[in-house]
């Protein structure tokens, strides 16, 4: 096994090349000459779901937030992905939202909404950043551990192994950026060099999903819907949705809670879906002709680390995405949520912020966008009796109110319009506590 030095000033690392990751090399571009991108999987020229991605085959949600950064980070996005046939949609006029007993309103709401496959919107976001100068990918490369200065102040690069090529060595850097994900290795890094490792927040949830791709004819008119049906909690424990992806294909999943995560079977997964108080998804089932066999996901827990409650943490050394915090992936949040992050970063880097000011800024900062997704989805995990952690004060008054909210959305526009702008991290939660929403939810 040969071993290897590369070093470079201005020089920044990116750890792992999802959504995440990508979008950060994006941002690091703009602050550095060179921005190199390190992913243990082996990384395709097709949009395919890798090793370490076992979620990405199932239905993904992009809230317009999200999609907003992304699209100020790569302008001309939505033809992309409209060229590769991802369908673009208004967000609101668009739905077909079947919750507590009825439909949500259906209007035009000026946000577009993309119903596309994760693999392709990596693949798309990825062939961007590639083209970019100063950016380059190393796929089958994992990091090993981090580099510090003697005093171990600062973090100055990687040691890393690249399988490809059967190399081991070391990579400097004025910046690292861990984007690996969930199964992150930073606190372990953090702790061998004697810095305290977060506190950690865990809900467990025990979420799965059953999924199934089926094909969708062009010309179908219910290819211009996105349309799901969510549990009434705790009555219910199964919801369903169904996107029209590219390729002209429908992506169908089953999300569950605990005892009930999973549709195991074929014969299960139709029997749910008919039994759903909506026919639409029924019917694609039915009328469609399967493309996938059924495919299954276990999620179970959501994992916040905390570090912005650190007092000491390395110079050059940043986490974000989904390693500083796992969201339930039922509400779509962890995409926008790391592109959020992500534009933290480069205002930061914008105002020339450095040394520990950055990491104390940043884990502060990306604390407070992490707070709301975390709030939201953590106050409907806990409607079910089942869900095992720190439960938040006051959350039953909370899930009381929210629930007048859901029953709300059917029939009053305007508190509709207010729930999707808050859900899609728009606006505060506190919107929907606004005296004039509070009277409307109260007397719809």
């Amino acid at each position: 096994m040969q071993h290897s030095i590369s070093r470079k000033k201005e020089h920044a690392i990116v750890i792992g090349a999802s959504i995440g990751g990508l979008l950060t090399a994006r941002v690091l571009s703009n602050h550095f000459r060179h921005v190199t991108i390190l992913e243990k999987d082996i990384v395709s020229q097709n949009p395919e779901s890798r090793k370490g991605q076992p979620h990405t085959r199932h239905l993904h949600g992009l809230l317009p937030s999200g999609l907003n950064t992304m699209l100020h980070y790569f302008p001309g996005l939505l033809d992309d992905l409209k060229n590769q046939g991802a369908s673009v949609l208004d967000f609101a006029e668009s739905m077909r939202w079947y919750t507590h007993g009825g439909y949500r309103k259906s209007f035009e709401i000026g946000m577009p909404a993309v119903a596309v496959s994760r693999p392709l919107l990596e693949q798309i976001i990825r062939n961007r950043v590639l083209q970019i100068r100063g950016i380059e990918m190393k796929d089958q490369t994992s990091v090993k551990n981090l580099l510090a200065t003697a005093d171990k102040s600062r973090i100055i690069g990687v040691k890393f192994e690249n399988k490809k090529i059967d190399e081991l060595g070391v990579m400097y850097a004025d910046l690292v950026v861990d984007v690996s994900g969930r199964g992150t290795k930073s606190f372990h890094w953090l702790g061998e060099l004697g810095y305290e490792t977060p506190d950690t927040t865990e809900v467990k949830v025990d979420v799965g999903y059953s999924t199934r791709i089926y094909e969708r004819d062009a010309s179908d008119p219910r290819g211009k819907k996105w349309i799901f049906n969510t549990p009434e909690a705790p009555k219910e424990y199964r919801g369903v949705g169904a996107f029209p992806i590219d390729n002209n294909r429908w992506i169908v999943s089953i999300a569950g809670w605990h005892r009930h995560s999973i549709a195991a079977t074929e014969e299960d997964f139709e029997s749910t879906i008919k039994k759903m108080p909506i026919g639409d998804i029924y019917d694609i089932i039915k009328t469609c002709r399967p493309l996938s066999e059924l495919m299954h996901y276990k999620y179970a827990s959501s994992l916040r680390r905390h570090y912005e409650k650190l007092q000491r943490f390395p110079e050059g050394f940043i986490v974000l995405g989904d390693a500083a915090c796992s969201f339930n992936p039922v509400y779509g949040q962890g995409m926008t949520s790391a592109a959020l992050q992500v534009k933290t970063l480069d205002e930061l880097l914008q105002k020339n912020t450095s040394g520990s000011t950055l990491w104390k800024q940043f884990f502060r900062r990306a604390s407070k966008i992490i707070d709301t997704p975390w709030s939201m989805a953590v106050g409907e995990d806990f409607r079910f009796p089942e869900t095992k952690g720190p439960r938040p004060a006051g959350i039953k008054l909370l899930n009381f109110y929210v629930s007048k909210v859901h029953r709300a959305t059917l029939k009053d526009k305007i508190v509709c319009e207010t729930f999707l702008r808050v859900m899609s991290l728009l606006q505060p939660p506190s919107t929907l506590f606004h005296p004039k929403i509070v009277w409307r939810v109260l007397t719809a």
